[in-house]
């Protein structure tokens, strides 16, 4: 019975499912409501665990009992039935293919945020001091709109070796510099630039939101400071250098640890562009395959365990240079 109610298998099983979830969220909302109407002489640590064990429960439910389960399937074959020990992560490293699927992420972990909050800090600068400031910001965080497919088959489109822009334009440069019925490369499938290629796609996206992040941060900065710094002899660069990018780091980091993160998901523009082929694919991407076309539980828990050790000392080390950050202001 309890099987039947939490995995039915009926449109009627999985409308009473919903609607007896709707009820529970509804009960708790009431209880939570019901709490802040409560007199002031309630204690406040029974006032706190009310209001905090709404979101304390989706952090459990939601988050910690996936990642517990996903650890313990990775220690299990396929079937999630009987026990391997670390032979899926054996079987994992193991692999020439996993390697260039790892040092591909590790690509995309470093490149694409160093990249795109490069290129949103420069926008942010050049912007600030546009007539047109409103609309060019605009223009630039436009992409953020796109959904990661969307943006992908746009980008498909640019890339193709036939009508796409990008090889309109290498075939009229090449015609240009003498060269008789030049062929545009194959973008998408010629490792290992085809990675980089991908990698643009997002750079193009974040970039946006870097803009927008770090154009409020050069904002903030007091003007008091500006004109210590020009007292002190600073213009251009320098400025630049020793004022205006210390004031923002913090900003800085939270951008980079963003697009970081970001990075190491990148599965809708690997899978959607070219599926992961031409020694192109992430770790999220083998994830998937291994979990769902393969149908190998096992093998396909153990690379989102790696995926996880790799996020976690990228976010410890940004983490680190915020506090650092912190402690300088």
């Amino acid at each position: 019975m309890d099987a039947l109610l939490l995995h039915p298998t009926t449109i009627g099983g999985k409308l009473l499912l919903m609607v007896i979830a709707i009820a529970l969220f509804a009960l708790v909302m009431a209880a939570v409501l019901g709490l802040a109407q409560l007199p002031k002489r309630q204690t406040r640590g029974a006032a706190a665990a009310v209001f905090l064990f709404p979101a304390l429960a989706l952090v459990c439910f939601g988050l910690i009992y996936p990642a517990l389960v996903t650890i313990k399937n990775s220690f299990y074959d396929q079937t999630s039935t009987s026990f391997v020990g670390l032979k899926n992560f054996a079987t994992i490293l193991s692999s020439p293919e996993f390697l260039t699927t790892l040092r591909n992420t590790v690509a995309w972990v470093i490149l694409v945020p160093l990249l795109a909050t490069g290129i949103g800090l420069v926008y942010a600068v050049l912007v600030d001091h546009a007539r047109v400031e409103k609309f060019a910001k605009t223009l630039i965080f436009l992409p953020m709109a796109i959904s990661m497919v969307g943006a992908s088959i746009i980008w498909k489109f640019v890339y193709d070796d036939r009508v796409g822009i990008l090889s309109r334009a290498y075939r009229a440069v090449a015609g240009w510099l003498g060269a008789e019925d030049p062929t545009a490369p194959k973008w998408l499938m010629d490792a290992p630039w085809n990675t980089f290629f991908l990698m643009v796609v997002m750079i193009w996206i974040q970039a946006g939101f870097a803009m927008t992040v770090l154009s409020a941060a050069i904002k903030a900065i007091p003007d008091d400071i500006i004109e210590a710094g020009r007292l002190d002899g600073l213009t251009g660069v320098k400025l630049f250098r020793w004022v205006t990018v210390p004031m923002i780091r913090p900003s800085l980091v939270v951008v980079l640890t963003t697009v970081a993160m970001t990075a190491l998901k990148a599965f809708d523009i690997v899978r959607t562009m070219q599926g992961g082929h031409f020694h192109a694919s992430v770790v999220a991407n083998d994830f998937y395959t291994q979990s769902f076309n393969n149908h190998d539980k096992g093998v396909g828990a153990a690379l989102a365990v790696l995926l996880f050790v790799i996020v976690v000392p990228v976010i410890a080390y940004n983490v680190h240079q915020l506090r650092k950050a912190e402690d300088i202001r």
